[in-house]
């Protein structure tokens, strides 16, 4: 099982690496997680840098595909070049996208017919886009799920989990890392969030 988490220049780092650390707590063999970009660095919005495992072409064959947010992203769906390396395929894979990494699904026309969650920042450039936005954290349609917020990047790593894994596996992998004395009703509440999206 490969997992592809694109990660664009002026990335957040709680989009893309949260779902990195929960995604590694799954320990069998095949199972990879790497971090995907067009670039063989990429700097985050807070000025961390951050070396790529992989490229976008290597990253559109993975099993799994996960689109990080970041403050750039209306320049990535603008970028011909990088827009035409991402061929992703619903029927084949896994996709989730974070936040505005919600405009990249748009812009491949993955969300045709699909509502979305985003940030706030970006719901109007995604309704724009012809997209409805839910007033929620996470929805998932098929094999093509949303997270909306930073701290939602939990659901889609759970979700990942889940529709691979089983949900004793997501829910396991969420409670090594949530809060002590928290853990029972943090896991609780946020495998009730994907419950009704996991077949």
């Amino acid at each position: 099982m490969h997992i592809a988490i694109l990660t664009f220049d002026s990335f957040n780092e709680l989009d893309s690496l949260i779902a990195l650390g929960i995604l590694n707590r799954i320990q069998k063999p095949g199972w990879k997680v790497s971090i995907a970009s067009p670039t063989e660095y990429v700097e985050s919005m807070n000025g961390v840098k951050m070396a790529r495992n992989i490229d976008l072409h290597e990253a559109s064959a993975a099993d799994v595909v996960l689109v990080g947010s970041g403050m750039k992203t209306r320049d990535v769906i603008a970028d011909a070049d990088i827009m035409n390396q991402l061929q992703l395929d619903p029927a084949k894979q896994l996709i989730g996208a974070q936040c505005s990494g919600a405009l990249v699904l748009a812009k491949l026309g993955l969300l045709e017919q699909i509502p979305a969650c985003t940030d706030l920042t970006t719901k109007p450039w995604v309704e724009a886009s012809g997209v409805e936005v839910l007033e929620q954290a996470f929805y998932a349609q098929g094999n093509v799920a949303t997270a909306g917020g930073c701290l939602a990047s939990q659901y889609l790593a759970l979700w990942v989990i889940a529709r691979t894994e089983g949900t004793e596996a997501a829910a396991d992998a969420l409670y090594y890392v949530a809060p002590v004395g928290e853990k029972t009703q943090y896991v609780e509440r946020a495998m009730g969030n994907i419950a009704e999206y996991v077949n």
